[in-house]
């Protein structure tokens, strides 16, 4: 699996006219399932993302994970993760997960994450969304699973 996670100090997702995901203070995971991920990579993800100490301290400093913040997590599909450009012009998506397996890993993604107490919302898989941030920090990593 691959994430981009974000901290924001608020995004939120819509669909046309319709927000269907909004958090404040947390983590934007835009989240992509690969061929050969299964349960394994899911719970490496949803294990690392809300532990990872990237919330300023009380001397600024990253020390701080989203789950000691109390922050919430937005959880939004994006199978172009694994677009690969070094050929051509049109990115190829072959590395990306069949439909119908990518929606399972994100679905088992998100339940796993709220099973440890986190507030989650999210997109909804395969659909056309416009997503809003406000990136705090700048903060932005790519996270891959083992």
């Amino acid at each position: 699996m691959r994430a981009v996670v974000q901290r924001v100090s608020k995004a939120r997702v819509s669909i046309g006219n319709r927000v269907v995901g909004e958090i404040g203070k947390g983590l934007l995971v835009l989240l992509a399932a690969a061929h050969g991920d299964g349960p394994d990579q899911v719970r490496w993800m949803a294990e690392k993302l809300p532990g990872l100490r990237i919330f300023p301290d009380g001397e600024g400093k990253m020390n701080l994970s989203l789950v000691q913040v109390g922050g919430k997590m937005l959880v939004v599909s994006q199978f172009t993760l694994y677009g690969d450009c070094r050929k051509g012009k049109r990115p190829s998506f072959a590395g990306s997960a069949p439909g119908d397996v990518a929606v399972r890993l994100y679905e088992e993604f998100i339940e796993a994450v709220k099973s440890k107490g986190i507030h989650v919302e999210q997109g909804e898989f395969g659909e056309m969304m416009d997503v809003e941030l406000i990136n705090d920090g700048p903060v932005t990593l790519i996270v891959d699973s083992p």
